[in-house]
């Protein structure tokens, strides 16, 4: 099964469907792994309900909390709990995975999204991420 969203949509809405369908193969033998030990991401995906997915299958988050969040939780006082573990050290290392979406965004058709078909579109993204191999 194919995960794409609609172009014009954020990427939080498909973090539940993607995390239920993660699925990381071994190096050795064994089922894939499906629980990995932590999730990075940018402060889009700093809500409740991403938490709580993780949170459920004991998984750390290293996702930055949203000054209006943060803001949200103080004015509160105590009843707002206390605010979001944060690695910032571990939050350092997203940057390489940005700069991967970048590479890719180099190609018009995959920025815009023109493909009318998730398969035509991800079949240039596979494309795309072979060229970048080659290169290296």
């Amino acid at each position: 099964m194919i995960l794409l969203g609609p172009g014009q949509g954020g990427d939080s809405p498909m973090f539940a469907p993607l995390m239920q369908q993660l699925s990381v193969a071994r190096v050795g033998p064994g089922r894939p792994r499906t629980r990995p030990d932590r999730v990075l991401g940018d402060k889009a995906y700093s809500s409740r309900g991403n938490r709580a997915i993780l949170r459920s299958r004991s998984i750390r988050a290293v996702i930055s909390e949203p000054a209006d969040q943060k803001g949200h939780r103080r004015r509160r006082g105590q009843s707002g709990g206390r605010p979001p573990a944060f690695d910032a050290a571990v939050y350092r290392s997203r940057n390489t995975v940005e700069r991967s979406f970048s590479d890719h965004k180099q190609w018009r058709g995959i920025a815009t999204r023109y493909d009318k078909h998730a398969l035509t579109y991800r079949g240039g993204v596979v494309l795309r991420a072979i060229t970048l191999w080659l290169k290296t």
